[in-house]
């Protein structure tokens, strides 16, 4: 049964890019054009090198910032504010899930690999403002990508994160393999599945998930 299984679970992490809003928003479009041209400006390639390096780095290092960072000392403040200045006009309040996420027993918390601030205004955007007891971005975690464990150690820690009783919810699946080994429930929200042994559960719809748990 889906609920006994959460039943230990006093804190409820969330990931923010097409964990909390739908994929069909498509915010990642405009993040990977601003993507696109920062590498263009910051190494002085031409837009196909720079498009190469952006997915190069992401697989290779979890973030394309984890990986101008380590190849090319790229400040990583004005990166975050630079590729996360896009529009959220289009992103839907959800006063369902709202209800299911405020009906969670203990506590509430965001960690994306995005920056703190634009996951505020992501928040606001969806109607969720002022539901979580703390947003966390790569910032809060020394600028150390999902899935690296010790981005997750860092904000737990920081947060004082029991991961044994803890559940996390995330879109890519790569960054449940750590929390996972670090005792906690796992949920993959995307719209199919993936079989690997670190998932526990799958979803493609958050909200009636949440309802079947609290």
């Amino acid at each position: 049964m889906v609920k006994a299984a959460f039943s230990h679970v006093t804190t409820w992490v969330f990931d923010l890019d097409n964990t909390l809003y739908p994929p069909q928003a498509r915010l990642f479009d405009q993040i990977e054009v601003r993507m696109t041209q920062f590498v263009m400006d910051a190494l002085g390639v031409d837009r196909a090198q720079a498009d190469r390096l952006r997915k190069q780095y992401w697989h290779q290092y979890g973030t394309t910032l984890a990986g101008l960072m380590r190849e090319h000392d790229v400040d990583p403040g004005p990166y975050l504010t630079d590729v996360h200045d896009i529009s959220l006009d289009h992103l839907e309040q959800d006063a369902d899930l709202r209800a299911r996420i405020a009906d969670l027993p203990g506590r509430r918390i965001v960690y994306t690999n995005g920056c703190a601030p634009y996951a505020e205004r992501v928040l606001g955007a969806r109607g969720l403002a002022g539901l979580f007891d703390a947003v966390y971005g790569v910032e809060h975690a020394g600028f150390l990508p999902k899935p690296e464990r010790a981005a997750f150690e860092t904000v737990f820690a920081s947060d004082g994160t029991d991961t044994l009783r803890a559940a996390m919810f995330e879109d890519d699946q790569r960054n449940l393999a750590a929390p996972h080994a670090m005792g906690m429930r796992t949920v993959h929200v995307a719209p199919e599945p993936h079989g690997a042994d670190h998932i526990h559960h799958h979803t493609d719809d958050l909200g009636a998930f949440l309802k079947t748990v609290a």
